[in-house]
């Protein structure tokens, strides 16, 4: 048991963490270093982010970069107060097909966060875009706790109800930290021997056979 006291997850428990909604299993890491640009915040909370970004990238044993070759920047990361926003951002259409009909899907239930992945030709995580209209409850939200959970969202294809009844943090007396059990299967996941992409459930058999174990 770790210092939090969280067990290590069972393979039928990480089975779940990437099985959708809809009963398909579907995983996915990133195929290439991250290079991340975040827009609409002081340099304060900037820091905060990308501190947040090297810690989760170290633990995976991943890496980071200055500029995606086919890309540029492909870890976006927007902060802003009303989703009608994003409709005045230039070329933000590009990024986001249907953007004005997905705007009005997310005003009309109220929601304020939104995050979609680019994949490449082997399935790999090759582009995240992560929204975050700080409402009341978000601006609430410690920086370093809102960086860090989104960071780790966007490091993996987590399933769609992964989080939804518990979060992927913890409190470590008054600092907030990453699950430690949720810690183990990012850095397994990310265990080089493994393909980063899966979508048969056997996948999180392996990862389970890689947890807590030096990469």
């Amino acid at each position: 048991m770790s210092i939090l006291g969280e067990k290590k997850l069972e393979a039928w428990q990480i089975e779940a963490l990437f099985t959708r909604g809809d009963g398909s299993f579907a995983f996915a890491r990133w195929g290439r270093a991250i290079c991340p640009v975040v827009f609409g915040v002081e340099d304060a909370t900037l820091a905060v982010v990308k501190g947040a970004l090297e810690a989760m990238v170290s633990l995976a044993g991943h890496e980071m970069g200055e500029m995606d070759a086919e890309l540029g920047s492909n870890l976006m990361i927007f902060f802003f107060s009303e989703w009608s926003e994003l409709l005045e951002v230039k070329g933000m259409d590009r990024l986001v097909p249907d953007l004005a009909a997905l705007v009005a899907r997310l005003e009309a239930v109220d929601a304020n966060q939104y995050r979609i992945f680019r994949f490449d030709a082997a399935g790999a995580i090759k582009a995240c875009f992560v929204f975050l209209r700080m409402d009341e409850y978000l601006s609430t939200v410690p920086a370093h706790t809102l960086a860090l959970s989104q960071i780790v969202q966007s490091m993996l294809l987590w399933s769609d109800t992964a989080f939804q009844d518990r979060s992927p943090l913890a409190a470590n007396g008054e600092t907030t930290v990453l699950r430690p059990d949720i810690a183990d299967v990012l850095r397994a996941a990310y265990d080089p021997v493994l393909p980063a992409m899966a979508q048969d459930p056997s996948h999180a058999l392996r990862i389970a056979a890689r947890v807590g174990k030096p990469q």
